[in-house]
């Protein structure tokens, strides 16, 4: 099967902080991955270039059919149109939900197939009520966010992304902002989106969920990708010393 996201090389650095070294992985369609490891590791900075947020500094870049490549720059009308072409391809949802506040909720998930995708108001807002009766919000439409509980605020936020037909779904930390009680509602619309056949990559310290629905979870540390396996194997058995002392610390704390 041809991956539907191919990244190769990838490297970006901050000053003198390099973030990814030559990071490189497949995701096959309809695949739920999930990324581990400590902070500042490079996770997020990851995401961030799967989707143009960040540029990185040489490497490629596949999903679907756009490709993004660094190694002696891109012109930039031609990288312009390419991440324009990626960010379609992409929905990504954030630790912080980033709805606007004045606008309700299906006001914020219609906003973007209207402005982006051109779509007719009646259209938009007949995706944006079909994608929050998908994640459980049907009866939310007219609320604003402060009217929403955490958790309904960032399943709001995963329709937003989904309205926009991606192909790909990114999520960054997705729980780590809300109470223990609302993390369950959350990671239950991933597990849908998931047997649905969404292709998904999860940034996450959730490490049950890694284990019972990742298809294979990643790895990284100081900017490397260090281990990628089916996570019965790497939560398992550990090939790499740091990855086992990752776990073994990281378990340690949870328990």
């Amino acid at each position: 099967m041809t991956a539907l996201i191919s990244v190769d090389g990838l490297r970006k650095q901050f000053g003198a902080t390099q973030a990814l070294r030559g990071v490189s992985f497949d995701v096959e369609p309809s695949a739920l991955t999930v990324i581990i490891g400590p902070s500042g590791c490079g996770k997020s900075t990851l995401l961030r270039c799967l989707n143009g947020l960040e540029l990185f500094d040489a490497g490629r870049v596949r999903i679907g059919a756009v490709t993004l490549e660094r190694e002696n720059g891109l012109a930039a009308n031609h990288l312009a149109a390419q991440l324009r072409q990626l960010r379609e391809e992409v929905g990504i949802v954030f630790q912080s939900f980033n709805l606007f506040p004045h606008l309700s909720a299906l006001e914020n998930v219609a906003l973007a197939p209207r402005l982006v995708k051109k779509l007719a108001r009646g259209e938009a807002e007949a995706r944006a009520r079909a994608m929050l009766e998908k994640v459980g919000l049907g009866d939310r439409v007219d609320h604003y966010p402060s009217q929403l509980s955490g958790g309904q605020q960032q399943r709001a936020a995963i329709a937003r992304a989904l309205a926009m037909s991606p192909r790909v779904m990114l999520y960054d930390e997705p729980t780590s902002a809300l109470d223990p009680s609302l993390v369950a509602e959350v990671l239950a619309i991933m597990r849908r989106l998931d047997l649905e056949g969404m292709t998904q990559l999860v940034v996450t310290h959730e490490m049950r969920f890694a284990r019972e629905v990742a298809d294979r979870v990643l790895f990284l540390c100081e900017g490397e990708l260090v281990e990628a396996a089916p996570p019965e194997q790497l939560f398992g058995s550990p090939r790499d010393a740091r990855t086992r002392s990752f776990l073994r610390d990281f378990l340690g704390r949870e328990a």
